[in-house]
């Protein structure tokens, strides 16, 4: 697969768990090769904290190949956050109405139905605190439980305030 900004290469980070949480011991993403080593994530991470869609990783290739993910070189100020959806036994249609609702909003999303997840990108653009008022809203309701998985010092004042 490749973009005009570069070859896309998989990069697959190593996730530590705890209590079973996350289901899985390696998460692999989808990046733009950079050519120097570095690859820019283009995926919404599902388990990996710290990371968000745009930034940019230092990747070490295996004996066989395989990418696997070393240091931010540079944020991309995207976030990410994670939603268990409980409404509605997180059905599809509950997943796909919280993806609407917040693309809405300036905030992209994916759902998984293993889990009853929506993963969601919120880039620099989007008005933080029109996205943080309905993730508060829908926590307090029981609609959903959060995960900051990538935050910003901006996000964090937002939501301070």
């Amino acid at each position: 697969m490749t973009n005009p900004e570069g070859p896309y290469v998989k990069v697959h980070f190593r996730l530590e768990t705890e209590d079973d949480w996350p289901p899985a011991s390696v998460e692999s993403l989808w990046a733009v090769d950079q050519g120097d080593g570095t690859a820019r994530l283009d995926n919404i991470p599902w388990f990996v904290r710290g990371i968000a869609c745009g930034d940019i990783v230092a990747t070490e290739p295996d004996e066989e190949g395989m990418r696997w993910a070393g240091e931010v070189v540079r944020r991309s100020e995207h976030r990410t956050i994670r939603l268990i959806v409980l409404r509605d036994g997180g059905s599809g249609a509950a997943r796909q109405g919280v993806i609407n609702a917040f693309h809405d909003l300036g905030a992209y999303g994916e759902g998984i139905e293993r889990f009853g997840m929506v993963a969601l990108d919120v880039p620099p653009t989007a008005d933080l605190s029109k996205v943080q008022r309905p993730l508060n809203h829908g926590l307090a309701k029981e609609w959903w439980d959060m995960e900051e998985g990538c935050i910003t010092a901006q996000w964090r004042a937002t939501s301070a305030g």
